[in-house]
């Protein structure tokens, strides 16, 4: 399965107390690179998560957020009484020594640590509510990446059988090529020696032709292409080695440009150049 490094999911959890959203990005990477966005309440996640992502994912820089909205926290609030006559009979005593005008407002006693205390919280059930709409936004990730490297698989492969089609004809090509080669030699030659030495010459086209032969070349990128095609079929993790691939593919079509004796041939090559960038730069957000 070909799955593409450039991705997004949300998922949103509503429970008793609170709601949840969940935001996972992904973009194309060379390694896996992992970083988390998460309220303070929930940081001791952070160690499962990373171990979840790196067991289901390859390659990728991923980023993951959480966002938790306490339901009725407003409500759940309640006032420390005692703490509050503490604090005003120890302000009074205070006051006995620098004088009147500096009492405590009512802000300033709330800000106290302790003066609000919130309603009591089952960590341990809201941090499973949050790992389960993890779970779910990961799948949807998976899912995102998978669907994209369908289609990337699908313009690669497109790529390939234009790049084969090339090659074959490029080989139709050179018969006619080298005899075209052969003929304008013979007259140059002609014109220079009023004797020519007709076997130094016959020598000399045939090096000619082996110089010029492309079938090497075009025999490599055939098999080049052909393995690009087996490993887009694999299930596992490809990125790394179709962007190998694509590597040899264009040192073949390098060299068949600089063969090329032919304006004609000189197009294919330049248009196998082509094909084999824009497939490069689809593998570059192939996992």
């Amino acid at each position: 399965m070909v799955r593409s490094m450039t991705a997004f999911a949300r998922q949103n959890a509503d429970t008793e107390q609170g709601r949840f959203t969940w935001e996972i990005r992904s973009v194309n990477s060379r390694y896996l690179e992992l970083h988390f966005r998460l309220p303070d309440d929930f940081r001791d996640l952070e160690p499962f998560l990373r171990d979840t992502l790196k067991k289901r994912l390859n390659r990728g820089k991923i980023e993951v957020f959480l966002r938790f909205h306490a339901a009725n926290a407003a409500q759940g609030l309640s006032v420390n009484a005692a703490l509050v006559e503490a604090l005003n009979q120890a302000a009074d005593q205070v006051h006995a020594v620098i004088g009147p005008g500096n009492a405590l407002d009512a802000l300033r006693i709330l800000e106290w640590p302790g003066v609000l205390e919130g309603a009591a919280i089952d960590t341990k059930a809201l941090q499973a509510s949050a790992l389960a709409a993890f779970e779910a936004a990961l799948s949807e990730l998976i899912t995102a990446r998978e669907r994209e490297g369908e289609s990337l698989a699908a313009l690669i492969q497109q790529r390939c059988e234009e790049c084969q089609a090339l090659s074959i004809r490029a080989d139709s090509l050179m018969p006619e090529a080298i005899a075209a080669q052969r003929e304008h030699l013979q007259k140059k030659l002609d014109e220079l020696l009023e004797n020519p030495d007709t076997e130094r010459l016959e020598q000399e086209i045939v090096l000619l032709a082996q110089k010029a032969d492309i079938a090497e070349e075009t025999d490599r990128l055939r098999t080049h292409i052909d393995e690009v095609q087996a490993i887009l079929s694999r299930d596992e993790p490809i990125g790394r080695r179709l962007d190998f691939m694509m590597q040899e593919l264009n040192r073949e079509a390098n060299t068949l440009s600089s063969k090329a004796i032919r304006t004609d041939l000189t197009r294919i090559a330049v248009d196998l150049k082509v094909l084999i960038e824009q497939m490069r730069e689809q593998v570059q957000n192939i996992e």
